[in-house]
C-alpha cells in the first residue's frame, strides 16, 4: 500500500514542479507566478523530488513472500 502512496505523490510532484517550471519560464501565462525565478526554482525542486521518488519506486524490488 505505501508503495502506492509514494508512486502517487511523486507522479503529482513531477506534474505540479513541470507546470511551475514552465510558469515560471513564461511558456505558460494568466498567473502571477508566469515569469517569476522563483516559481521556477520551486517547480524545478519540486519536480526533481518527485522524479527521484517514482524512480525509486519503480526500481524497488518486491520482498518474497514465504
Amino acid at each position: 500500500m505505501r508503495r502506492w502512496i509514494t508512486f502517487a505523490v511523486g507522479v503529482v510532484l513531477v506534474l505540479v514542479g513541470a507546470v511551475w517550471v514552465l510558469q515560471g519560464v513564461g511558456v505558460i501565462t494568466g498567473s502571477f507566478m508566469t515569469g517569476q525565478k522563483l516559481w521556477f526554482l520551486i517547480g524545478l525542486v519540486a519536480f526533481l523530488v518527485g522524479v527521484v521518488l517514482v524512480a525509486a519506486n519503480v526500481t524497488k524490488r518486491r520482498k518474497p513472500t514465504s
